[in-house]
């Protein structure tokens, strides 16, 4: 794949403090030098499709179609990506600032995204949950307080991981939309009999293929060059963002539009049991 974007219009704005690590995630090398600008986002994203009673109806077509297929998923093997997948996964959420932002350059894409988010900003932002899913995404947790679960005995991981979960589903009630049961390590820290455990009842863990590093303080444009570059190593994966940070949602509408220039389909992930067995494959 090309080595190079062509992507205009360049974005000032004010970055916020990092916030979650992946300690044991090491730096990317960049593949490129060249200097990348940011794209504007779209002065005004389409509207938001109700899915009240469908949540695999497809997004609107747009040219350039970015929308891969859909995988249904009910183990981690499902998620058996090809060359020139990728799936989008957001972490940390949801935040009024900064998801919504990032949920008008998905739709404005035609794409959709696994958004795994923390308990205790699901409860504060129940209504900003419900927004998610009616837009087509799938939802699952991501513990209630972003706690380190490998620092904690087997049975306070699993009644935080609960708690997460509880917050989560509660915040989707009476929306007509139901949590997934996908999860993610707070900072990739996990252990193999937590995951024995989360897999024995029906949880699919999701890793991280390539992460962003949207975490560290940087330009939006470094968001963007660094993961295009873990990206073209890799040629697939499921890459790791998060919907807290302004300069994530500043970054993806031209990650978007460079995913597309070099021919990536963005595949979406929901979970066993939903009306999707037709787009799966």
């Amino acid at each position: 794949m090309a080595r190079h974007f062509s992507i205009v219009s360049a974005i000032s704005l004010a970055l916020l403090a990092a916030g979650c690590e992946t300690p044991q995630v090491r730096p990317l090398a960049l593949a490129t030098s060249a200097p990348i600008t940011l794209i504007a986002p779209a002065p005004a994203a389409p509207p938001a499709v109700a899915r009240a009673d469908d949540r695999c109806a497809p997004l609107p077509a747009l040219p350039g179609a970015l929308a891969g297929r859909t995988i249904t998923v009910e183990r981690l093997s499902d998620i058996a990506l090809h060359k020139g997948e990728v799936v989008l996964s957001f972490d940390d959420g949801p935040r009024p600032k900064t998801t919504r932002r990032v949920l008008d350059a998905l739709d404005h894409a035609g794409v959709n995204a696994t958004f795994l988010m923390v308990g205790q900003m699901a409860k504060a932002y129940p209504e900003l949950v419900r927004e998610v899913a009616s837009r087509g995404h799938s939802i699952g947790s991501h513990t209630f307080d972003h706690a380190n679960l490998r620092t904690m005995s087997r049975s306070a991981a699993l009644a935080e991981i609960a708690s997460g979960e509880k917050a989560v589903a509660g915040a989707l009630t009476g929306s007509g939309h139901s949590m997934a049961p996908f999860f993610r390590f707070p900072y990739l820290a996990d252990s193999p009999a937590l995951r024995a455990t989360l897999a024995a009842r029906g949880t699919v863990v999701l890793d991280v293929d390539i992460d962003s590093r949207d975490y560290v303080k940087s330009p939006p444009a470094t968001v963007l060059t660094r993961t295009m570059a873990a990206l073209e190593a890799r040629k697939s994966g499921i890459i790791l963002f998060h919907d807290i940070h302004a300069r994530t949602a500043a970054a993806l509408p031209s990650f978007l539009a460079a995913l597309s220039a070099e021919g990536y389909k963005v595949v979406r992930l929901v979970p066993a049991g939903t009306d999707c067995a037709a787009e799966a494959s």
